[in-house]
Parts: C-alpha cells; sequence; structure tokens
C-alpha cells in the first residue's frame, strides 16, 4: 500500500497519548436497545438504525400473539420468526435461512436472523428487518423484535492497553517470540494478546467432499499466483469458494470477516475518528493486486484492534469468467500479516507474511465452518502446484501447494 501502516499506527499512539481522557461512558458501554414490530407481509422494515463497522448488533424475536399461518385462522398456531416448517425457500432472500423466518439487511448483505442473532458489523449503513419469504407471504402476522447494540470492544478497555496488546502482536510477529511448533514449522509465533493468532495453525474439520471433475477442470485452468501492477507475480492462489455474491458476502460477514477499506488517503483521518468515537478500526486498506488481469472485487481480514496495522489475516477474492452448475466461482489469495520488513521493489517499508501460507488457507475455510457456512469441502492439488515461491515485495513463502474448494451452504 502507498501509505506506510506504520502512519497509523503512531498516529493512533499518539492520539491516544494527547486523549487520556478518552474513557467510555456507562451508557456508551452498554450501547443502546430499541423494540420493533415486524409484519410478515411487508417486504421490508426500516429500524431507523445505523450501524457501524466494529459494532454488535444483538436481534431477538418472538411472534406477537394473534399471528397465525395464511391458510388457519386458529388463534393458537403463530407465526415464528424462525420459520414455517413446510414453507418453500424457493426465491427467497436469503436461501440459507428458513422459509417465513426473521431476516436482516445491511446495505447490500442479507442475512438469517431467527429468534436471535449476534452480528459484529463489517460494514457501515442502515439496518432494515424483514421476512425470508417471495411473493404471498407464508404467514400472516408480526414479530416483536429488540435490537440492541453495542459499540466495539475499544468501549471495554483502553486505548493505550489495546495500544500495547498491539505492540506485543506486532513484536511477536516482527522479532519472533517461538513456540515448540513454531520453531518447528519456521513460522514466527504471535503473541498470545492476540486470540486471532493461534487460529490458522489449526486443522479444518469439515469431512472433505469428493470434487466434481469438471470443477477441477476450472480451477486447473485457474492462474496459480496474482501479480502487482508491474507484473511481478506474488500470492498464490489458496482457495476457491462456489457461491453467489450475496451468499458470499453473508456467509464472511457471519464468519467476522471486516471489508477492507479501499481509500488509502482517508485511512489516518477515518482510523483516528473511530477512535474518538470508541470504536476500533478493523479495516485497514491494502494493495490492490490483480488476477485475471483486474483488481481484486473485496478485500477482507481479520484482527484486534490497532494490531490490524501490522498484524491480520486477510485476503483478496476475484470473481472468475466460469460458472459451476450455474454458480459463480470466486478465487482467492490469502496470507497473514505478521509484522513489517522491506519492500525488495523499492526500499519502503511493507507488510512481513507468514511463510507459511497454507495455515491462512485453513483459517479462512475454519472460520466460515464455525459459522455454519460452508456444505461442502475439499482440497485439490492441480497439476502445477505453488510449492515454494516469493510475494510481489519479495517475502518467500512456501505450500504443499493445494487450494481448498467451498461450496457455501447451510452446513450438514
Amino acid at each position: 500500500m502507498k501509505s506506510s501502516p506504520l502512519v497509523l499506527l503512531l498516529s493512533l499512539s499518539s492520539f491516544a497519548q494527547t486523549t487520556p481522557t478518552l474513557t467510555a461512558t456507562p451508557q456508551q458501554q452498554q450501547g443502546s436497545a430499541s423494540d420493533f414490530t415486524v409484519s410478515t407481509t411487508k417486504d421490508w422494515t426500516d429500524t431507523g438504525v445505523d450501524v457501524h463497522p466494529g459494532e454488535l448488533i444483538q436481534i431477538t424475536a418472538a411472534p406477537l400473539k394473534g399471528s397465525s399461518p395464511q391458510n388457519d385462522s386458529s388463534a393458537a398456531s403463530t407465526c415464528d420468526p424462525q420459520g414455517v416448517r413446510e414453507g418453500s425457500s424457493n426465491g427467497v432472500p436469503v436461501p440459507d435461512a428458513a422459509a417465513g423466518a426473521l431476516i436482516g439487511k445491511i446495505g447490500d448483505a442479507s442475512f438469517g436472523i431467527g429468534a436471535a442473532k449476534s452480528i459484529n458489523a463489517t460494514q457501515q449503513g442502515r439496518l432494515y428487518l424483514g421476512v425470508n419469504s417471495a411473493g404471498t407471504p407464508l404467514c400472516k402476522g408480526t414479530f416483536a423484535v429488540k435490537v440492541e447494540t453495542k459499540p466495539s470492544g475499544l468501549a471495554q478497555g483502553s486505548i493505550k492497553g489495546k495500544l500495547a496488546a498491539a505492540a506485543q502482536t506486532w513484536l511477536g510477529g516482527q522479532f519472533g517470540g517461538t513456540s515448540a511448533n513454531a520453531a518447528n514449522s519456521g513460522t514466527p509465533a504471535l503473541s498470545a494478546s492476540n486470540p486471532l493468532a493461534a487460529a490458522a495453525a489449526k486443522a479444518v474439520t469439515p469431512a472433505s467432499a469428493v470434487l466434481d471433475p469438471k470443477l477441477k477442470e476450472i480451477i486447473d485452468k485457474l492462474p496459480r499466483r496474482v501479480n502487482d501492477e508491474f507484473h511481478h507475480e506474488g500470492d498464490m492462489v489458496n482457495f476457491v469458494i462456489i457461491g453467489s455474491k450475496s451468499d458470499l458476502q453473508s456467509a464472511l460477514q457471519a464468519a467476522n470477516w471486516f471489508v477492507a477499506d479501499t481509500n488509502n488517503a482517508d485511512a489516518v483521518a477515518k482510523a483516528v475518528m473511530m477512535t474518538y468515537h470508541k470504536q476500533d478500526y478493523l479495516q485497514m486498506p491494502m494493495s490492490i493486486l490483480y488476477l485475471f488481469g483486474r483488481p481484486q472485487d473485496f478485500g477482507y481480514e481479520q484482527a484486534e484492534p490497532y494490531s490490524v496495522v501490522a498484524s491480520r489475516h486477510h485476503f483478496r477474492i476475484w470473481k472468475a469468467d466460469e460458472e459451476f452448475n450455474g454458480q459463480q466461482v470466486w478465487v482467492g489469495a490469502g496470507t497473514h500479516d505478521i509484522g513489517f520488513e522491506k519492500d525488495q521493489r523499492n526500499g519502503k517499508v511493507t507488510h512481513k507474511i507468514d511463510p507459511a501460507v497454507d495455515g491462512e488457507r485453513d483459517h479462512i475455510a475454519e472460520s466460515l465452518e464455525k459459522a455454519g457456512k460452508i456444505k461442502t469441502l475439499s482440497y485439490y492439488l492441480p497439476a502445477d502446484p505453488v510449492q515454494e515461491a516469493k510475494n510481489a515485495t519479495g517475502g518467500g513463502y512456501h505450500s504443499d501447494g493445494r487450494v481448498v474448494v467451498i461450496t457455501l451452504g447451510a452446513g450438514k
């Protein structure tokens, strides 16, 4: 990226030192709560709640007395925010949610709610509530819905404390505190203060599905590596996701991935302003890389507050030209930033990645599995695998060469 990540860290550090009174009030720590009545016959209900990245949104719902299935006038039968048992899911806004269930929408990302849902917001936008149905309502009635918004972790701890944790994370990755496992793998170990740090080393648990030969052909045709604007080859393509754009976005949101900012020039100012408003900045911009001759469609990341400057799980993802069984094919390259190093192209400071890139590949899959968004999962070794290479800035990495292939859908 053109703006050094150190600038952001130093700016936030200076801001914290010169603003010692920035502590959350009891009201800010508790957040706010609002009650709504959602009609099952209305497309969307505007809650008037503006959601900000990093906020925790907790939603609970219950049927109001007198709500009944459309073909049943019995007062004992009630609509249920968890859905209607015999309803069809064809054409509904959220295919992974039950027909007739309570759903939500922030921006263009729709998601299932049911009777209860906790959401870590990854984008800014108005919260809308609705019912998962298409055409004629499956059930006539209303739901009583409570929406609670809570600030991000910054309101629950001091800025200086989070900066100290970020510094520990950076030092652990930059200069290498090591664990036994890290010493054996050649991978620097990150500070235990970052609960995301250990996740990349875990194995993915879903049973591996047999990969369709047609999908193998599509993967074999894919470029193996991305490149920068100067056509230097870089990170390896290490995962493929099958699913619609809306399914992809809702799955990643459920798995607590944040959409990276795209404007480097505004990143520092935005981070400082979010800090001032007791919000964590978790959307550090990432550099533009290319696949299929074009920039990434999306960049996603996970990190602890402030540590995002130096240490983050992140990936770039592109929509492929081909489809599989009528579904969109998404191609991604994921790496784990663990500190800073010299950019061998120009001598400037750039992010240093964990050279054991398979850990990030598995972490992406594991996060979607935990969110219940994986229908099938396979590992595939292409005919020309990438196993030893350097990224566009000159940092080396190694892999077993396999690509993880994920079909989105409700877990079995």
